[in-house]
C-alpha cells in the first residue's frame, strides 16, 4: 500500500519530545536493572544521553553507542526484568531516531520504552494470577499521563502499533490505543 511509504513530517522538536517521553519512561524501571547489575551503567547511559537529545542536544553517535551498549546491557542481566528494564533504555535512546515513514514499525520509537518498562514491571511483580496483566495495565496508565499533547500528536500521524512483539507489543497496542483516544489538544 503506498500510504505506508509515505513520509511524515517531523521537526526536531517532536523528536526531542518523544525522546523526552520515552526518557521518562525507561527512566522509571532503571533500578530494577541496577538492583540485578549494579556495577554496569549501560541502560543508565543511555538514558542519559536521551535526556541530553531531548533537552537540546545533537544527535548522533553517543545515541547510538548507548543504545547498542544498553541492548548489550540486557544480555548481561540474571533476571527478565532486568533485561526488560535495559530494553527500555536502549529504546528511549533510540526515540531521536525516529523516521518520517508512514509505517507501523516506527510507533516502537514512540511507545517502545514505555512497553518494555511496562514488562518490566509485570515480570518485577511476580507471576501471581493476575498480578502481571495488572500491573502493565497500570504503567501504560501512568505513561499515558506522563504523554504531553506533542507525543500525542506526533503518534497520530502514525499507523496503529504493529500487530506482533508478544507480551511487549501487546502493551505496546494498549498504550497506542489509550494516547489515540486522549481528547486533542486546544
Amino acid at each position: 500500500m503506498s500510504g505506508e511509504e509515505s513520509e511524515i513530517a517531523l521537526s526536531k522538536q517532536d523528536l526531542r519530545e518523544v525522546t523526552a517521553f520515552a526518557a521518562e519512561c525507561a527512566d522509571v524501571v532503571l533500578a530494577m536493572f541496577e538492583a540485578d547489575q549494579p556495577d554496569d551503567s549501560r541502560p543508565r547511559d543511555a538514558v542519559g544521553a536521551a535526556w541530553d537529545f531531548a533537552r537540546g542536544g545533537e544527535r548522533g553517535k553517543s545515541l547510538r553507542d548507548t543504545a547498542w551498549a544498553a541492548l548489550k546491557a540486557a544480555g548481561c542481566a540474571d533476571t527478565e526484568a532486568a533485561r526488560e528494564a535495559a530494553r527500555a533504555a536502549m529504546a528511549a535512546a533510540g526515540a531521536a531516531y525516529l523516521h518520517p515513514l508512514a509505517k507501523a514499525t516506527q510507533v516502537k520509537h514512540i511507545l517502545g520504552a514505555a512497553a518494555h518498562a511496562a514488562r518490566a514491571a509485570e515480570l518485577a511483580a511476580g507471576d501471581e494470577p493476575g498480578t502481571a496483566p495488572v500491573t502493565g495495565a497500570e504503567h501504560v496508565r501512568r505513561a499515558v499521563r506522563r504523554a504531553t499533547p506533542g507525543v500525542v500528536e506526533v503518534l497520530r500521524r502514525f499507523p496503529a502499533a504493529p500487530e506482533r512483539g508478544g507480551r511487549v507489543g501487546e502493551l505496546m497496542r494498549m498504550l497506542d490505543a489509550d494516547l489515540r483516544s486522549v481528547a486533542p489538544s486546544d
